[in-house]
């Protein structure tokens, strides 16, 4: 435990930041609450032309709270969110906790099966859903799930005119559920009964990837959720000038915390976009003067390749952070170069509330000199980290282990799942499955998943190292290395490669790039160049897709 001793870090911290900090709010309706009393007339969400002030949303929510109530829904009851990045996410996120129930954020690209997976294990009883899903998806599985209670939205509400984004969508009839516009109408001026929270009640439910095994709901508290969103307003800078890009989808962690609880903290308005494009991302940056933002460093490069990045006016946009994935430095170089900001690293997990590491506002990531890593930063306020071995004892700085943390943001557990709690979580610290290291002066690094690590011959070959050696190619757009079975070697390197727009390179001419910055080993010995990676919902690449293929 000697890192959580020392907390070498802290020399990273700027001179006037603090090491820990005190919360301002045991919970997400009471933070609200402090909001709308001080700026309740200040915009919450700007959507495509129409905007919601923080009344607007307060009044709204309560509403659709007092409507839930009448249908059953109540404390500790679960609620699904199946939604776009829409003002009504807003209204069903706080119309859910003023009622003391936990929230169910789900992604709208699952299918049938997905959905019906999430429903039953969550137990939800009600659902907040688009039209769209719900004829297309929800209402084929609603009957054998717990859910009793089903209102939907359109993307189309209040707007005046259609943006290209959602082109070809309708409003629709939704057979077996309520209209959410309705019930506004028919409940507006009434407001639940108040319920009293605390820290450890559980907010959300935010489901994991499930990238080994089936997805669990990480139980984010009322206390992770109001830490976070005070870490990221204080280490970014935040203050009620500044207007959020809300790039990455609310239903994820990112979003939930990074766009959504933060804007109502502060508050300050969130553009919203329904689901993030790179034009439409360009566009509203310079027509809302957007400074802030933390997305997927895959987002960040399709709005760089997008040809309109070219004829908008970006240089608001200081604030800015990564997260969700590795980020390559030649990436944010060229970032820098071509657009203008310099993206802040940070990293996090749906277990942490993310963040839990960060790249302070104003500082510049070191690149490990040996591997060619950009650090993910330090621990963030009141936190800790150490990296371990495989017999959880610590390693010496600079050596490569496990990264586990503990701290404010990390969640008590999983749903419903006693055994993976304890697997992941013992004593209350988080075993992120994330392999790195910790420099001399405390700056994190990432280096691979331990699931993700190849063997061939009986080198380990990290597939980041390589995947950043390929982005600094000034052709490459993305990159994803994954280890395929040889028969000689036992596995081989094989990468998988997009090229930037009008850019060209062939396979031979990135294994010779490689060649000539990496170890023999190292180097891809098969190289495909395709037209895209496929990518999660909030922007990651993802590597056991490809592996799959």
């Amino acid at each position: 435990m000697g890192a959580y001793r020392d907390r070498p870090w802290l020399a990273t911290y700027p001179a006037n930041a603090p090491a820990d900090v005190v919360a301002e709010f045991t919970d997400a309706v009471s933070m609200w609450r402090a909001s709308v009393a001080r700026a309740g007339n200040r915009p919450l969400s700007h959507y495509f032309g129409c905007t919601h002030t923080l009344t607007d949303i307060d009044t709204g929510s309560d509403a659709l709270a007092a409507a839930l109530s009448d249908r059953g829904v109540g404390r500790g009851d679960r609620v699904a969110l199946f939604l776009q990045n829409v003002p009504q996410f807003l209204l069903a996120l706080l119309a859910t906790w003023k009622l003391g129930a936990i929230v169910v954020p789900i992604n709208p690209m699952l299918k049938e099966r997905e959905l019906a997976y999430l429903l039953d294990d969550s137990g939800a009883t009600a659902l907040v859903c688009l039209q769209e899903l719900w004829n297309a998806v929800a209402a084929k599985v609603i009957e054998s799930s717990g859910v009793a209670v089903a209102v939907t939205t359109s993307p189309l509400d209040g707007l005046r005119e259609v943006p290209s984004v959602l082109r070809g969508v309708q409003d629709q009839e939704t057979p077996g559920a309520e209209d959410l516009a309705t019930l506004l109408n028919s409940y507006a001026g009434q407001r639940p009964d108040p319920v009293l929270l605390s820290a450890p009640d559980i907010a959300a439910l935010t489901y994991t990837s499930g990238t080994t095994g089936d997805p669990k709901g990480a139980m984010n508290t009322h206390g992770n959720v109001t830490f976070n969103a005070q870490v990221y307003r204080d280490w970014v800078g935040l203050t009620d000038q500044d207007v959020c890009l809300a790039g990455a989808p609310l239903f994820h962690i990112t979003g939930l915390i990074g766009h959504a609880a933060v804007a109502m903290l502060v508050p300050m308005p969130l553009v919203l976009a329904y689901r993030f494009d790179p034009a439409t991302m360009n566009d509203l940056t310079e027509r809302h003067g957007a400074t802030f933002t933390v997305m997927a460093i895959t987002a960040f490069a399709a709005m760089m390749d997008h040809p309109s990045v070219r004829t908008r006016d970006l240089t608001s946009l200081a604030k800015v952070f990564s997260c969700g994935a590795p980020i390559a430095p030649a990436t944010v170089e060229r970032f820098e170069r071509e657009v203008g900001p310099y993206i802040h690293n940070h990293y996090g997990l749906t277990e942490t509330t993310a963040p839990s590491h960060a790249v302070p506002y104003g500082r510049r990531a070191p690149v490990d000199p040996a591997t060619g890593a950009l650090s993910i930063g330090v621990p963030v306020y009141n936190g800790a980290a150490r990296i371990i071995d495989e017999r959880g004892a610590d390693v010496p700085v600079g050596e490569i282990g496990e990264i586990v943390v503990r701290g404010p943001e990390v969640v008590p557990g999983y749903w419903r799942r006693p055994e993976a709690t304890a697997a992941a979580l013992p004593d209350g610290e988080m075993r992120t499955g994330d392999v790195g290291f910790m420099d001399g002066h405390g700056w994190f690094y990432l280096t691979d998943r331990k699931k993700d690590v190849i063997n061939a011959s009986g080198y380990k070959v990290w597939p980041r190292e390589v995947e950043d050696v390929l982005v600094g190619h000034p052709a490459v757009r993305e990159a994803v290395v994954v280890g395929v079975p040889d028969a000689y070697r036992g596995e081989t390197v094989k990468a998988f490669v997009s090229l930037r727009s009008g850019s060209a390179a062939t396979p031979d001419e990135l294994v010779g790039f490689c060649r000539e910055r990496l170890a023999a080993y190292k180097c891809p010995r098969l190289i495909e160049i395709v037209d895209d990676l496929p990518k999660t919902a909030t922007g990651k690449l993802l590597r056991r897709a490809m592996r799959e293929a």
